[in-house]
């Protein structure tokens, strides 16, 4: 993996985004006028995510992608990928950008099929002059194998199924080891075992430390993903914000999404600490989040756990106050947490009414159970 990957600049808990989105517009010329397909899109994805787009038809998913790929240029806005602007690159430099620091994996595999199977795992090694010819025929060997499909390597594509084709296109997304993957719907064309068996492939290519984006269509796949991105209208919508404030419309939800922060903290490491001063909501959207309580004698008291989903914060904001309890990450695992500033989640409460009789019950519910909790203490 890219050294210069594996040392991202941290600080105050912010990773420096490995995918960033500023202000992304696309629009097309049509005989009726021009038609926006992605609207002002405003997004961060951190190295090692596993980030799912969904949507309707027509919504701007494969756009999303083609703009991450560099296979299609934005109206305007920038495009950020491991802090090159892709968007300023031309043909040429982009050609060989994607071939070094970028994999893309097809529904429909694109693989040529005049070449082996093992010849086209070699061909962006080739194409980038990566390695010597030894070395581009042993890393595709190990490729081929890692995807289980080495014994295909002599074979041309349309002499194997279409789910080792897939396969294969994977494992040339890797062979100059890039760290992004961008796929678009990979499973689309599959049956439900292979398609179960090309997603695990992709698990573990996260777990390994790449980053996939990958638009897909199957919801069960979506609810395994680490985040899920809705796009709606060309517009995104964080999925656990929608699932976090149910009574927020659509327009309350892309705006919101716009405004989040992603924090990071390893395990153990606090997040809050009882009596410091907090203006943010803190939702989990990874990991787990340990509440703790004060006791006599100087002793904490772990009181509940906040999983992916739950948000944490509110009590300090409403009542403006110090924070009333310590939250620090629990120490089986990262967490991330997606952080609204005080403005953020003051015009939240603004705009519902329902959100914020939510918020307040929740609020209420959680301070006298610390109260009771303390007293049994």
């Amino acid at each position: 993996m890219d050294k210069a990957i594996k040392n991202r600049k941290k600080k105050n808990n912010f990773l420096l985004p490995i995918i960033e989105l500023k202000n992304l517009v696309k629009t097309y010329q049509t005989e009726a006028g021009v038609f926006p397909v992605l609207k002002g899109i405003n997004l961060a994805i951190q190295q090692g995510e596993f980030v799912g787009v969904i949507g309707k038809s027509g919504s701007g998913k494969s756009t999303l992608i083609n703009m991450l790929s560099g296979i299609d240029r934005p109206s305007s806005g920038e495009i950020l990928v491991n802090e090159t602007p892709i968007h300023d690159l031309t043909e040429d430099e982009m050609a060989q950008w994607r071939g070094l620091h970028l994999g893309i994996v097809f529904q429909f595999f694109q693989l040529l099929p005049t070449l082996t199977v093992m010849e086209n795992v070699m061909l962006p090694m080739d194409f980038c002059h990566l390695y010597t010819p030894k070395e581009r025929w042993e890393r595709a060997w190990h490729l081929l194998k890692l995807v289980e499909v080495a014994d295909q390597a002599n074979k041309l594509p349309g002499m194997i199924s279409g789910g080792q084709q897939q396969r294969v296109a994977i494992a040339r997304a890797l062979a100059n080891d890039p760290p992004v993957i961008v796929a678009d719907e990979p499973t689309g064309n599959l049956d439900s075992k292979t398609a179960e068996q090309v997603f695990r492939l992709f698990e573990k290519l996260v777990n390994d430390g790449k980053t996939i984006v990958m638009v897909t269509h199957d919801s069960d796949q979506a609810k395994r993903l680490g985040r899920t991105l809705i796009i709606a209208d060309g517009e995104i919508i964080e999925e656990y914000l929608a699932q976090t404030f149910p009574a927020l419309n659509e327009r309350q939800l892309i705006w919101m999404t716009s405004r989040i922060r992603i924090e990071n903290y390893a395990p153990g490491e606090m997040i809050i600490k009882k009596g410091a001063g907090s203006d943010k909501l803190y939702i989990v959207i990874q990991g787990q989040v340990e509440i703790l309580l004060d006791l006599p004698g100087g002793q904490e008291l772990a009181v509940t756990r906040m999983t992916k989903g739950n948000y944490f914060g509110e009590i300090e904001l409403l009542q403006d106050r110090a924070s009333v309890a310590s939250a620090r990450a629990a120490i089986d695992g990262e967490v991330k947490v997606a952080v609204l500033d005080r403005a953020t989640f003051n015009k939240l409460l603004a705009d519902s009414k329902e959100t914020r009789q939510a918020i307040d019950k929740t609020a209420q519910e959680r301070f006298r159970e610390n109260i009771a909790r303390r007293r049994k203490g």
